[in-house]
């Protein structure tokens, strides 16, 4: 690669990192912009990966040190959707051509209203909900719908997982986040398995992004309790329309 594709894959990767951990979207950049230097789409969509782990494992210890952490319970999550996400790496490797930017065109528009019209996120020190078997239960058969989300395609996948984390769980945003990293970390490492068994991943690409990822986990995960400024994302539904129009028509 030249030193502008480094440059900008990892530029790219500390807002993708940030808005990752913060909420969600962040691969409705990283893939994108991959697709623009010529990858191929499922190639691109498995090389995401390496960068979503790297900023997952940054975003995991960072929590920890700043003395966040349930294991237990993240793990449990955790393993409830490894088997959505391996199932839904194996459509995704499958997925290609026009099929491909289509699919994701369509899935950005959704996140993207999503985006726009999803309820106000709690407030940081709101009193968590009790953690009932019910809502435990629940919460893990959810989790394998959020793994085969994940496994597929990534994209929006925080969108998937708070409303579970907050809603369905009953957690507070701190603790939301915290399980949230924890968990795309876990299933990752499966989605990756899959994709690079069957696809020939661009690993100097995933590396490059994968930096930038990790400072934006870092940012993510020490600036949790603060809510994104508005202008961030209208820069972000601006530069996702061009994305959408690129994939659609050219």
């Amino acid at each position: 690669m030249d030193i502008w594709q480094v440059l900008l894959l990892a530029g790219v990767g500390v807002i993708a990192g940030w808005l990752n951990v913060m909420a969600g979207g962040g691969s409705m950049l990283t893939v994108p912009v991959m697709l623009f230097l010529d990858i191929p789409g499922p190639i691109a969509n498995g090389t995401n990966r390496i960068a979503i782990l790297a900023q997952n494992i940054t975003a995991v210890t960072t929590f920890f040190r700043d003395g966040y952490s349930d294991f237990r319970l993240s793990l449990s999550l955790a393993m409830a959707s490894v088997p959505g996400a391996i199932v839904g790496a194996m459509i995704g490797v499958r997925l290609s051509g026009p099929w491909f930017d289509r699919t994701l065109a369509l899935i950005m528009i959704a996140v993207m209203v999503l985006m726009w019209t999803r309820p106000p996120e709690p407030a940081v020190n709101s009193q968590p909900v009790a953690l009932t078997r019910t809502r435990l239960v629940w919460g893990h058969v959810c989790m394998f719908g959020a793994g085969l989300w994940g496994g597929f395609i990534q994209i929006g996948v925080g969108f998937i997982l708070m409303p579970i984390l907050y809603r369905v769980l009953g957690l507070d945003l701190v603790r939301v986040n915290m399980h949230k990293v924890f968990i795309v970390l876990v299933y990752t490492v499966a989605a990756l398995i899959v994709f690079a068994s069957q696809l020939k991943l661009l690993w100097a690409v995933g590396l490059s992004l994968a930096i930038g990822n990790s400072v934006g986990g870092w940012l993510g995960a020490r600036t949790t309790t603060i809510k994104g400024d508005s202008t961030v994302h209208i820069v972000l539904y601006v530069v996702l329309t061009i994305f959408i129009i690129k994939l659609l028509f050219f």
